[in-house]
């Protein structure tokens, strides 16, 4: 199913002088939300309430919007490859929120423990969201590794950077342009779950792929706007 109805909320401004804090409520649209978060965010990193998603993949879909009617035109087009996504790949969780997407693969999905070679389904999933990806080519994607907090924390950093580059270089070998595709590891950094708990643990031990508007269809999004 595809997660859409999530609260987004900025660092509250004891933290950071200037930030904002955004609350969503069920009676918003996606592209009413995500008009909202375009016009206030200005890059302020936020988390999604209910911990869907990580800060770094939440704040890369506020720090891209561009808000109004130019927004609303690029939401209309993340609905439909989300759909799409979702339909292909089973397996996965897709996030629509505001202007961006976010895939969401458990690593066991794509990876043997304490492994980043992709297993043979995960390649399968990788190829199909690749397919998705060249025919949706307006759109920049970063891949984020995560891992629960079993381990010393340089070794999990290492594991989440090499997972991220995998599922990367595969999707290049697919015809995705490397210039779209950035790579982060966040090892044990951002849990969205209990790690005193092995479902919990399971649930850290993940991978996003946030798309998000490139600079040309933010253009093309603001002249038809206009």
């Amino acid at each position: 199913m595809i997660t859409s109805k999530f609260k987004i909320a900025a660092f509250s401004i004891a933290l950071a002088i200037g930030a904002m804090t955004f609350q969503g409520c069920d009676s918003l649209t996606k592209t009413q939300k995500g008009a909202g978060i375009g016009a206030a965010a200005g890059g302020v990193l936020g988390a999604i309430i209910g911990k869907k998603a990580g800060n770094t993949a939440v704040g890369a879909i506020i720090g891209g919007a561009v808000g109004g009617t130019a927004g609303a035109f690029i939401g209309k087009r993340m609905d439909k490859q989300a759909a799409e996504i979702q339909n292909s790949i089973p397996g996965a969780e897709v996030i629509r929120e505001g202007e961006g997407i976010i895939v969401k693969f458990d690593s066991g999905i794509l990876f043997d423990f304490d492994s980043s070679n992709l297993k043979a389904a995960a390649k399968e999933n990788i190829q199909t969201l690749a397919n998705s990806l060249n025919e949706y080519p307006g759109t920049d994607i970063k891949i984020i590794g995560h891992t629960d907090n079993k381990g010393a924390e340089s070794y999990n950093l290492s594991l989440s950077q090499r997972r991220a580059a995998a599922v990367k270089a595969y999707a290049v070998a697919k015809s995705v342009p490397s210039s779209r595709l950035i790579t982060i590891g966040k090892g044990l950094s951002e849990p969205i779950a209990d790690n005193t708990t092995e479902a919990g643990r399971a649930a850290n031990r993940r991978v996003e792929i946030v798309i998000v508007a490139n600079d040309q269809l933010k253009a093309e999004a603001k002249q038809q706007a206009n």
